[in-house]
């Protein structure tokens, strides 16, 4: 397969362009400054691409059988903090991005889209989102390090799988556990749809790496078609 990875410098873009290379496809990799990448691992080619900009991904998409944006308004691997606060300043350009992505598919309608997006949109009872009530989402924004001024980007988030939602494009949303963090690939977890996947602890947590391990199964077998799916140990 051909695959495509915007955001692929990040702490899960970069692992899904590692697993998908180790699985023998070829990826073409889009970064905001691919000068600054040194690469010598074969089937990988590097460019540049705006996710804003539906003609820009457009031009890039002949070829490509999945394109997997893993946008960010900023590199959380290099600077969380720069990526944090972009994030709560413009917490609309998730929306955009996505509007910008199926835009672009309107002339490539076979490409699959795979949005890699948050977790604060599962339902942790039916019908009820953490998105929905700061009462909610304040104590996992701290329980995971975030300030609670990121309700913001969590709602923005939210409102990207809104968007998607309301079109008919080859489209799939990942929401990946509520932590994930690098780690272990292990190739050992549990997928869900709508509701966060719980350990017998009550966590909802997950690996990059093992992020990477479902969105290129998904990628490979698509079992979410429009429609969203997370996953967790």
């Amino acid at each position: 397969m051909f695959i495509g990875v915007i955001g692929a410098t990040g702490t899960i873009g970069s692992r899904v362009v590692t697993e998908a290379l180790a699985r023998g496809h070829h990826v073409r990799a889009f970064t905001r400054d691919p000068s600054h990448v040194e690469e010598e691992r074969p089937n990988i080619t590097w460019s540049t691409v705006d996710v804003l900009d539906p003609d820009a991904i457009a031009a890039v998409l002949p070829g490509l059988d999945v394109l997997i944006s893993a946008f960010q308004p900023g590199n959380a691997a290099r600077d969380l903090a720069d990526t944090i606060e972009r994030s709560i300043a413009d917490p609309s350009v998730y929306a955009t991005a996505a509007r910008s992505l199926l835009k672009a598919l309107e002339t490539h309608p076979r490409t699959r889209l795979i949005v890699i997006g948050g977790a604060g949109s599962l339902e942790v009872a039916p019908g009820v989102v953490r998105a929905d009530s700061d009462a909610l989402l304040h104590p996992t924004l701290d329980q995971v390090g975030l300030p609670r001024a990121y309700a913001a980007a969590v709602r923005g988030h939210r409102e990207a799988l809104s968007v998607l939602q309301t079109s008919n494009r080859l489209w799939t949303y990942f929401s990946p556990a509520e932590s994930i963090t690098p780690g272990e690939r292990t190739a050992r977890f549990r997928v869900g749809g709508d509701q966060p996947v719980l350990d017998a602890d009550g966590r909802s947590h997950i690996s990059a790496e093992d992020a990477a391990v479902a969105l290129l199964d998904e990628s490979e077998l698509p079992r979410f078609v429009q429609r969203r799916f997370t996953i967790g140990y």
